[in-house]
């Protein structure tokens, strides 16, 4: 196994101060999607997919809030796709997709890799194809899906790893990824837990969005704060899953290295670490 750490897309929101605590207020901060791509004896895993090509074709679909507020750049250099290739993969190499939920900026490249299977939480699922809530409308974009996927769905049944319950085995191979429930942020996100020769690797997807906010001595900055807030779907459960993953950090951080979607801090380091 070895696991490369990707940015599917890169945004530049404006206040800096708010976002990541240091620069200026009108400074354009830097965040990332941070995706994982694994290769196994079974092909490739992807966790996460970024922004997509279809989406760098069409950025209307996406929203002007995300393309402008968030400044996003829709580089078609850093598609997830376009990254595989360039480790001399294709496309259809990549078997399985592995969600931590579907939000635009998360599932934006399923698109680009229509062979393989999509595996995500059936809540999660449910409510990206019901899109009930003007809220849910802007977040789920059913283009970056519209090739018909191949689901592979979990509902909440399963084991407890690290006191996480409800936690779920990939059904495609021998290596262990897991979808670990922390819902919250959206109805069904989950983290995607991956146990490699030098231990486990949790992406905890938008369970938080600041590497302060699992440390120790808590810290989110104000902007972050607030754009945690009006995205929550359930606002108490996902403040009571980060506090979980604050105590896991804490007593099993040897063990467990664990790491958000979109935090520069947490994706630099994992870049300048192997994980075979």
């Amino acid at each position: 196994m070895r696991v490369h750490h990707l940015n599917a897309a890169t945004m530049c929101p404006i206040g800096a101060k708010l976002i990541r605590g240091t620069g200026g207020l009108f400074e354009r901060a830097r965040m990332v999607c941070h995706v994982l791509l694994i290769e196994t004896d079974d092909g490739l895993v992807l966790v996460d997919t970024g922004i997509g090509t279809g989406d760098i074709a069409d950025p209307k679909r996406l929203g002007g809030a995300f393309v402008k507020v968030l400044g996003a750049k829709l580089d078609p250099a850093e598609t997830a796709v376009a990254q595989v290739k360039a480790l001399g993969f294709s496309a259809d190499d990549v078997r399985h997709i592995v969600l931590t939920h579907m939000d635009l900026d998360h599932a934006g490249g399923l698109g680009d890799f229509p062979k393989a299977k999509v595996h995500v939480h059936a809540r999660e699922h449910e409510a990206a194809m019901a899109r009930k809530s003007i809220q849910a409308k802007s977040r789920y974009i059913p283009g970056q899906w519209a090739h018909g996927p191949d689901w592979q769905l979990y509902d909440a049944t399963g084991e407890t790893w690290f006191g996480f319950d409800g936690v779920r085995a990939l059904v495609y191979s021998d290596a262990e990824v897991l979808l670990v429930p922390l819902h919250g942020h959206t109805a069904g996100h989950c983290g995607v837990a991956v146990n490699t020769p030098e231990g486990w690797l949790l992406h905890a997807g938008d369970a938080y969005f600041f590497h302060g906010s699992v440390a120790e001595e808590a810290y989110t900055p104000p902007g972050l704060r607030f754009f945690q807030r009006v995205t929550d779907t359930i606002s108490a459960t996902r403040k009571r899953n980060q506090e979980r993953l604050r105590q896991l950090n804490r007593t099993k951080g040897k063990e467990i290295a664990i790491f958000c979607a979109h935090d520069t801090t947490e994706y630099d380091r994992c870049c300048a670490q192997a994980h075979f």
